[in-house]
């Protein structure tokens, strides 16, 4: 199947480069150099050119706090970008896999969010996406819409990153403890995302909204934790509420995923949190 990644200098679309390896004459990888997703006038027509039977997106405007300020270029790559895949996704009766978030949701639920709970978003980057995922739905295109949660991968800026950094720089730091969440390694996300490719299934999907992220729960100061006692790092970590932490957009509190369909609709393994954070992190030293 003839597949065209769109956002290839991510952290998702990195690391299916690197599970796909080189010389698979099959895919086709796209990076910003490739299709400028602010020129929204020309991404149909590219595609349409390539023909693709299969679009992975993996691209999005990801700065959170910036899209406050930045609300057009954030709606342009998260949602009207989007919209002109899905369109030329549906011209060539090709599928369509788009990447959304757990920012659609407002956080304030007490159990594991599902794919059809009523979306809430509290910021202009959710918007963006949650406005994406619309216009895909919209369109009657081909293929599904996978939210995903607290991405992070050796490749690309991310918190294990962040938090490796600090701890070598720092004797201690301060993490917020009531956001609630699940961690997902890119590569899993990833891997995931090419088992939904080749299960016979996807082609009858039409805008369906899976969730995936990995299993197991914890806070960003659970996961700092983690980072520091696993990486061996001589860095106290202190819980703090979020109020002592301001940010232009406001976090979810609660953003766990339900995965279940996704996992029993196409087979999908969902690793455990933790046992992934062990496999990735001396890749962060690589």
């Amino acid at each position: 199947m003839r597949t065209l990644v769109i956002g290839a200098n991510g952290q998702l679309g990195l690391e299916l480069a690197y599970l796909i390896g080189t010389g698979n004459s099959d895919w086709t990888f796209w990076r910003r150099e490739q299709l400028d997703l602010t020129q929204t006038d020309a991404i149909a027509n590219a595609i349409t050119e390539h023909r693709p039977e299969l679009i992975i997106n993996c691209s999005a405007y990801t700065a959170v706090d910036k899209a406050e300020s930045e609300s057009e270029q954030a709606d342009t790559i998260n949602h009207l970008a989007v919209a002109q895949m899905a369109q030329a996704a549906k011209a060539l009766d090709a599928t369509l896999i788009h990447v959304s978030t757990d920012y659609v949701f407002d956080g304030t639920h007490y159990k594991p969010y599902t794919p059809d709970h009523p979306t809430n978003p509290q910021g202009q980057y959710g918007a963006s996406k949650l406005a994406g995922e619309q216009a895909f739905i919209a369109s009657g295109a081909r293929g599904i819409i996978i939210r995903t949660s607290w991405v992070y991968s050796a490749f690309g800026n991310n918190f294990v990153g962040t938090m490796l950094r600090l701890g070598r720089e720092r004797n201690s730091l301060n993490v917020v403890a009531d956001q609630v969440g699940s961690p997902t390694w890119a590569r899993d996300l990833a891997r995931a995302v090419l088992h939904v490719r080749q299960h016979p299934t996807i082609t009858e999907k039409r805008g369906a909204i899976y969730h995936y992220s990995n299993a197991g729960v914890c806070s960003w100061y659970d996961f700092a934790t983690s980072i520091m006692d696993i990486a061996g790092l001589d860095c106290a970590v202190s819980p703090i509420p979020s109020e002592a932490y301001p940010t232009p957009t406001q976090r979810p509190h609660f953003s766990v995923l339900d995965s279940r369909a996704i996992v029993e609709d196409f087979d999908v393994t969902q690793p455990h949190w933790l046992a992934s954070f062990k496999l990735a992190l001396p890749e962060f030293a690589r």
